[in-house]
């Protein structure tokens, strides 16, 4: 018997400051001639979720991937995850979630795991009170005012910290609903 999996699959750098337009309405099918079913998209950045009988993470993001070059015309980086993956880097996070705003915590997921020792240049007291933890394939954001000024942010996000990753943020608000769209219908 074949079990339905449902999936999250994050899109890196689309629909921001008018470069790589991709319309979620034209998404939608792009994702559902791959033989998903349930296809939804979460806002104008790049979040699309699914369901799919066979196939993992990696061979998802790789076939949706190139969907999007053929669709769009260029190349967009694309990490996948499950429900059961997504659920648990919402129960794990450090940071008190339910007492802050939703731009005040972010989840960056890299596509493969990471290691203290590709962040030890950065010293998170001095940022203070920003502050950053790391998780499976994640890192979580403590940004009290938000992403737009914060100084930790910008640090974390040099290209250097994510060579050989990808690595694609999203704010609580999103990372809560997609679990709540990864959860069945």
């Amino acid at each position: 018997m074949t079990t339905t999996e449902r999936y999250a699959a994050l899109l890196r750098g689309i629909n921001v400051g008018g470069n790589k337009k991709v319309p979620m309405a034209r998404l939608r099918p792009v994702v559902e001639r791959l033989g998903c079913t349930d296809v939804r998209t979460y806002l104008q950045s790049g979040n699309v979720t699914f369901a799919a009988d066979s196939g993992d993470e990696t061979s998802w993001a790789r076939d949706i991937e190139a969907a999007v070059a053929a669709e769009f015309g260029f190349a967009v980086d694309v990490v996948v995850r499950d429900h059961a993956y997504l659920r648990a880097v919402m129960e794990a996070c450090p940071f008190p979630a339910a007492e802050l705003q939703g731009k005040q915590l972010h989840v960056t997921y890299f596509s493969e795991p990471v290691t203290e020792e590709r962040f030890a240049a950065v010293d998170p007291a001095a940022y203070a009170p920003e502050d950053y933890r790391l998780g499976d394939r994640v890192l979580y954001l403590y940004a009290p005012d938000g992403l737009g000024t914060s100084k930790l942010g910008a640090q974390l996000s040099r290209p250097a910290l994510s060579k050989g990753l990808i690595a694609t943020s999203r704010n609580w608000n999103t990372v809560v609903k997609l679990v709540e769209l990864t959860g069945g219908p």
